[in-house]
């Protein structure tokens, strides 16, 4: 009788803390109840145009059952919660940076293969990537992952992939996963809905029982542009992107279609413009996949800059002259959110110059912002209201700048953010310069409350940033986009790339009409 017992224990899997957990290597089959899916995945950014390198504490890896809090439709009580028995991980997301150490890439991936194998095997499983990361001596990180994933759970498993637009998609990665979706909008605000959506047609696939669709429709495009003029805010991002809701969501025998868009700042052979369409019907697949590459491609020379561009001395002086109060400014070069190494002092070496800002009662400037924790030591040692003098920033990347000299008031130290973990002012003249002991980005309005600034009222704020996210866009009066210097230089011509490739617009931009028929990649696990 005990044997059975423990037999029958072997065999059932309990949920502790909303984490399903099963006897390693038992099988149990969908049909036997509710899916078994994993969750798995890395994202970063990883400019390989930037001196900085990515270590493995950036990811802010989540571990099993904390991985749900990533997920807003899968914490607590949420429909898509009670229809799996649900296999948490390891999903790390760190800021953009620069190339990801392989002993960083290896730790991650070793815990996340480990975790997989402890409760195999699985229905389905849920990769939730970004698809631009650079790996020190590993081309096509993302491809490289879901095959050692997939030496783990087979082929068998039906693997869902969800991306940002602005990541690569490798011919291996198609191959490997069955499900793959990304973004539509830029700025990604439908960021979570993605997920959301991989997610839904993972599970509508395996509760129907239709499993792997049955073609997956590629077509490269040779096209590689910054998300700066590729925004879905204005033409032809926003056209382009229009079309494909009603192609990938109101097609009978199509599952999804995607545009990606690429990554600009790695130079990798991956790195352009992919479509790719999944789906039942071969016919209506093919030709979905091929409709959206040719209207891209027709498009290719209408795509610009999201806003108004000039060089940081123009910018300034037409900020200062303007009469429209908050005027913002993009400082692009060095933008952290791309995979700057944030910490360029050019742009606030240059701000700094200008007499406009060196009295206390000049026009108020915000600028955010620059890393450096020696700097920080001396502001907390000063305290709010002391004063400071150092210099600040160009620790990573002093190709275009030295350390900025900063002496001036202590007016905000902040400790407790996730990614800046201490954060100071220091009032320079007219210029407050927000420092921090690690790479943030500000992209709301609570990122300089909390700060006693307000970015509302300032006649001028300077953030490190690309095209501005919502919240700054609501509040800007006017914004100009400085072409400044850094690891993700908008001006591409100026990069050395060596591997992309060619040819490829805009670098070569009289370069003949591409073939653009779409190729069906062969279904995970098989060669045809």
């Amino acid at each position: 009788m005990k044997q059975v017992v423990l037999g029958l224990l072997a065999c059932i899997s309990v949920s502790i803390s909303g984490v399903a957990q099963s006897v390693p290597g038992t099988a149990r089959p969908a049909s036997a109840g509710l899916p078994r899916i994993a969750i798995a995945g890395l994202g970063i950014e990883s400019s390989t145009f930037s001196p900085a390198v990515t270590h493995e504490d950036a990811f802010h890896a989540r571990y099993s059952g904390e991985v749900f809090t990533a997920y807003p439709f899968m914490m607590g009580a949420a429909p898509l919660r009670k229809q799996a028995k649900w296999f948490p991980t390891v999903v790390g997301k760190s800021l953009p940076g620069g190339a990801v150490t392989r002993e960083a890439y290896e730790s991650l991936v070793g815990k996340m293969l480990d975790s997989l194998r402890k409760y195999s095997p699985y229905d389905g499983l849920y990769f939730d990537i970004h698809g631009a990361m650079s790996v020190k001596g590993l081309d096509d990180p993302e491809g490289d992952l879901i095959i050692r994933i997939r030496k783990v759970v087979g082929y068998k498993t039906l693997i869902s992939t969800s991306m940002d637009l602005h990541g690569n998609v490798s011919e291996r990665l198609a191959q490997n996963t069955d499900l793959m979706t990304c973004y539509r909008m830029a700025p990604h605000e439908d960021a979570m809905q993605t997920k959301e959506r991989a997610v839904t047609n993972l599970l509508d696939r395996l509760r129907s029982g239709k499993g792997k669709p049955a073609y997956k429709a590629l077509v490269n495009v040779p096209i590689l542009l910054p998300g700066e003029k590729t925004s879905t805010r204005i033409e032809p991002g926003k056209s382009l992107y229009a079309e494909v809701e009603p192609l990938a969501d109101r097609q009978s025998g199509v599952v999804d279609a995607a545009i990606w868009i690429g990554y600009a700042w790695a130079d990798e052979p991956r790195n352009h413009a992919v479509v790719l369409v999944t789906g039942d019907d071969k016919t209506k697949v093919t030709q979905t996949a091929e409709k959206l590459a040719r209207n891209f491609w027709a498009a290719r020379d209408k795509f610009d800059f999201v806003a108004p561009t000039g060089t940081l001395a123009d910018v300034l002086t037409k900020a200062v002259a303007s009469a429209k109060k908050p005027f913002y400014i993009s400082d692009t070069g060095d933008n952290p959110t791309a995979g700057g190494a944030g910490d360029v002092t050019w742009t606030i070496t240059e701000i700094l110059k200008r007499p406009e800002f060196k009295k206390a009662d000049g026009p108020s400037l915000i600028y955010a912002s620059i890393p450096d924790p020696g700097f920080i030591k001396k502001a907390v040692a000063a305290g709010i209201g002391g004063q400071v003098d150092g210099s600040a920033g160009a620790l990573v990347d002093h190709r275009f700048a030295p350390p900025v000299p900063l002496k001036g008031t202590v007016t905000a130290i902040v400790t407790g953010d996730k990614d800046a973990e201490v954060e100071a002012v220091v009032k320079v003249g007219s210029v407050s310069v927000i420092i921090t002991q690690k790479r943030k980005p500000y992209h709301e309005e609570k990122d300089f409350t909390r700060l006693g600034l307000n970015p509302r009222t300032a006649d001028i704020v300077v953030v490190k940033i690309g095209y501005l996210q919502p919240e700054l866009y609501e509040m800007q009066k006017d914004w100009i986009m400085a072409l400044t210097p850094g690891g993700v230089d908008q001006d591409l011509f100026r990069l050395p790339y060596k591997r992309i490739q060619r040819p490829l617009f805009p670098f070569d931009k009289d370069m003949k009409t591409p073939d653009l028929s779409a190729k069906l990649v062969p279904l995970s696990g098989t060669s045809r």
